[in-house]
This record gives structure tokens, C-alpha cells and sequence, in this order.
């Protein structure tokens, strides 16, 4: 059985170029180290090999308009999470909140939430 069931994430942005500059500072950050940029498609390998490896791509579609959904990745401590909202507040994240503990979520449940450029919701959470 697999570690992570995760594969990949496709995410629809309006601007391919400005998404490649905000997803090229957070991305590799949190474990996704080898980029790939096309020319309206572009993302971010993890390591490991198929269909084990997971990846995060993003399509350009100029009609994109952001929803509720949410895209949540691991980090491996609370220590992780605070650094990782560092890097995310230096990206341009936009309705950053936290880090901070969500013990309504889990008793030791920690987190950063934020928007991407385009409005997409995104999160970096750690718990027991």
C-alpha cells in the first residue's frame, strides 16, 4: 500500500507567467523540487517515481474564476508550518491566516491558509 494516496493537483489560474513566479517560490519549498514550465502548462515534480511520485500543475484558462475548494500539503512540524508561512507572505500569498492551531479541525491540528494570486485557497498544516 502507498504511503500517500495523493498523485496531483491541475489548478486553473488566468496568467500562466505570474502563476510560475508565485508557484516557483512556495512549491519547492514545501517538497515539489523539480520544475517544469511549458508553455501554458507548467508544475512541479516531488520526488519518488510513477505512479508513486505526486506532482502540482497549473493550466492557464483566461475565464478562471476561483471557488471553495481547498488544496492542503503536509509539513512534518509546527516548526515547518511557521517557516513555510514565511515563505508563502514573501510569495504575494494573498487573505493569509496563521500559522495557528485549529483545534477545531484536531486537537493538535496547526496551519497557514492563504489565496494564491488568483484566488485559489491553499494550506499547509501539520498534526499527530
Amino acid at each position: 500500500m502507498k504511503k500517500n494516496p495523493f498523485q496531483h493537483i491541475d489548478l486553473r489560474v488566468n496568467n500562466h507567467d505570474q502563476a510560475w513566479e508565485f508557484y516557483s517560490k512556495i512549491l519547492p519549498a514545501i517538497g515539489f523540487e523539480k520544475g517544469n514550465r511549458g508553455k501554458s502548462f507548467s508544475g512541479y515534480d516531488a520526488d519518488g517515481t510513477p505512479p508513486d511520485r505526486a506532482w502540482f500543475g497549473f493550466t492557464e484558462d483566461r475565464n478562471h474564476k476561483p471557488n471553495a475548494n481547498r488544496i492542503a500539503f503536509w509539513a512534518e512540524s509546527r516548526e515547518k508550518v511557521d517557516a513555510l508561512g514565511v515563505v508563502v507572505r514573501d510569495a504575494g500569498a494573498k487573505n493569509i491566516s496563521g500559522p495557528k492551531a485549529c483545534p477545531d479541525y484536531s486537537p493538535s491540528y496547526y496551519a497557514v491558509f492563504f489565496e494564491d494570486p488568483f484566488g485559489n485557497r491553499l494550506e499547509i498544516c501539520y498534526y499527530e
